[in-house]
């Protein structure tokens, strides 16, 4: 028998563990019988980590969350599939790729290079999941240092794709972001999902002051309208609502999910954005 992949190191409540829960959940989610997104490499993942599952299992409640996590990702793929049947020489860069596992789950073109960045305790995690190959690279930054762009090709039309990432970089952090990535490449699409203002005022609450994830949302949007206007080669070519009730295949959670839908708040509180440049 193969030996697991210890990760009993991981700290609750860390980055690292938010990171290792959400691919609990994309492989929780793959076990359905008509899953949405059908995530097997995240579940042959998990089936190599020794973890306490169990309990994780208690604190993420897949009962209602898993379809938060796959649906999102389910329509960043049908995005980013649609992009790499286009452009099969393209530059992929995953930005805030956590352990997730997009890389491995689209068609990807032989031509493609893809570069999945992450901060470098969470990539020196994926590192014991995942290893470097032709086309594929691990880089270990903050997204917020400008040095990391250097050992990405310039000459090719670029996806980039940022999944729960946006919505934790300040005003001053996402635009000059945003100015670095499509200065260097001459065509390209952002894809990515933006809270409304609700997040940073929800982040910021006296409810989760005790918690670890009190104030760590920094910008909200009612529409996505900033991005063009700070960047004008940026133009929203699609946007949608990601938690579609009706994609939800067991009933239950169905029905909940459209009475929550039913509220505004609730129902534009993320949704995501596939902008061109």
């Amino acid at each position: 028998m193969t030996n697991k992949l210890d990760f009993s190191g991981v700290r609750w409540g860390s980055v690292e563990w938010t990171n290792l829960c959400t691919l609990y959940l994309r492989a929780y989610e793959s076990r359905l019988e008509q899953p949405v997104l059908g995530d097997r490499a995240a579940a042959e993942a998990v089936d190599r980590i020794d973890y306490d599952f169990g309990r994780m299992h208690r604190t993420a409640q897949p009962w209602a969350n898993q379809f938060l996590v796959a649906l999102r990702a389910k329509q960043l793929d049908v995005w980013a599939g649609d992009f790499l049947r286009h452009n099969p020489q393209a530059v992929v860069l995953h930005l805030g790729c956590g352990l997730d596992s997009r890389a491995y789950r689209l068609d990807v073109p032989r031509g493609v290079s893809w570069f999945d960045v992450d901060v470098p305790e969470v990539i020196d995690l994926r590192r014991r999941l995942y290893d470097d190959y032709p086309g594929y690279t691990m880089i270990g930054s903050s997204v917020t240092e400008p040095g990391w762009l250097d050992q990405v090709p310039m000459d090719r039309p670029a996806l980039i794709v940022a999944e729960g990432l946006l919505m934790y970089l300040t005003e001053t952090e996402l635009r000059d972001l945003l100015t670095r990535l499509t200065d260097r490449f001459a065509t390209g699409e952002l894809l990515a999902d933006l809270l409304s203002p609700w997040g940073p005022r929800f982040s910021n609450s006296p409810l989760l002051s005790k918690f670890s994830t009190s104030g760590i949302t920094k910008w909200g949007t009612h529409d996505g309208h900033e991005l063009s206007e700070w960047n004008p080669r940026l133009r929203l070519i699609d946007r949608v609502m990601f938690l579609d009730p009706d994609k939800i295949p067991l009933k239950p959670q169905r029905l909940v999910y459209r009475l929550l839908t039913a509220i505004p708040a609730v129902r534009n509180y993320d949704r995501l954005y596939r902008f061109r440049f």
